[in-house]
């Protein structure tokens, strides 16, 4: 699921999930991905029958109208989409005793493997909150002898779990040591602090190594290889170490930078790709900004007349400006991405109002 489909599915979530019935009079429905849609209409009209039954007459009529208009809204179409479908209706009246009958339906980025109905006072919406969560991670660990940083990379976002500093002596050994009872007193200090990064990975990374894509090890110097070669990590999470990169830096910075020097390895996750979009609007911003624009009245400009290649919206938008720039950008051609607020470019891109374009051609 990339940027936009997720700011998609979570405006679809917010608005429904704002919604209350009175009664159990709002309807839920999820038909899994190559289930026959015909079953679904027949078994909602089934529940019309049972519907009849409802005691209050005004509870057993908005079920009743929620569930017509489903199977109408149902009607339209020919196959169930590739991932399934969520369907909802109900009534949102403010006003005690009117109607206003409402339905909605999405395709979620994600294969639906289960069939549901439910009619409760909410919308049954744990499924699509589910797929919010990003469940494959990588995992990051940066050290040297003084800092080490343990935390997760979901989606663009980084997830910090642990800061430690070690008690490892500095090189400046004090009066009288020798320098051989020196070097072993460090050496034990870097062992156990080792050992306690380790603690740290093996604890948050073994109960989620299904979902662990691999593990990204960084720092300055030689500690890292020591670190990755010792006998520190659980032996199966070793297995998952696919990178292990020289860094200038612990702490955030450093988990950053790890994340920024992998891209090697992560050229397929959308961490990279919104990087490498918006890398080459700020490098066309400095070294051509005629081939670019930035601000809400540049840039509708420059979509009204179709001079705009790739469209970039910050996710920090407004629901009405996020709409807005996004149709506007749908009719005239444009490429259309959705960029988060979890990397460096994306806090950049909010600061710049959250709308830019990379353009076709420039504009006299």
């Amino acid at each position: 699921m990339n940027t936009k489909q997720r700011y998609k599915l979570r405006k679809f979530v917010n608005e429904l999930a704002k919604i209350r019935g009175r009664h159990t009079e709002l309807v839920s429905v999820y038909v899994p991905s190559g289930y026959d849609l015909n079953k679904i209409i027949q078994h909602l009209q089934q529940e019309q029958g049972t519907a009849e039954n409802i005691k209050d007459k005004t509870t057993r009529t908005h079920v009743i109208d929620s569930l017509e208009r489903m199977i109408r809204h149902l009607r339209l179409y020919k196959r169930t989409p590739e991932n399934g479908l969520a369907i909802f209706a109900g009534n949102i009246a403010a006003q005690e005793g009117k109607a206003d009958i409402k339905v909605w339906s999405i395709e979620p980025p994600q294969e639906l493997k289960f069939r549901s109905y439910r009619c409760d006072q909410t919308f049954l919406l744990d499924p699509l909150k589910e797929m919010l969560q990003h469940q494959e991670a990588y995992g990051l660990i940066v050290l040297d002898n003084r800092e080490g940083n343990v935390a997760l990379l979901r989606g663009t976002y980084i997830e910090e779990i642990a800061d430690m500093t070690s008690g490892v002596p500095g090189k400046a050994r004090a009066g009288g040591q020798s320098s051989v009872r020196f070097a072993r007193l460090r050496e034990i200090a870097a062992h156990e602090f080792y050992k306690r990064i380790a603690d740290v990975a093996n604890k948050e990374f073994l109960p989620i190594i299904k979902d662990l894509k691999g593990i990204l090890v960084g720092g300055p110097g030689p500690t890292k290889e020591t670190f990755v070669e010792g006998a520190y990590l659980n032996n199966e999470l070793k297995k998952r170490v696919i990178a292990v990169k020289d860094i200038s830096y612990t702490g955030e910075s450093g988990l950053r930078d790890l994340v920024e020097r992998s891209q090697d390895v992560l050229h397929e996750e959308e961490v990279t790709k919104e990087r490498q979009i918006m890398q080459q609007f700020f490098q066309l911003l400095a070294k051509d900004p005629n081939k670019v624009v930035y601000g809400k009245e540049k840039v509708k400009g420059a979509l009204e007349l179709g001079a705009v290649d790739t469209l970039l919206l910050s996710e920090s938008l407004s629901d009405e400006d996020m709409g807005y720039f996004e149709e506007l950008g749908d009719k005239s051609g444009s490429k259309v991405q959705v960029i988060s607020v979890d990397t460096r470019e994306g806090k950049q891109l909010r600061e710049l109002g959250g709308i830019v374009a990379i353009l076709r051609f420039v504009i006299r």
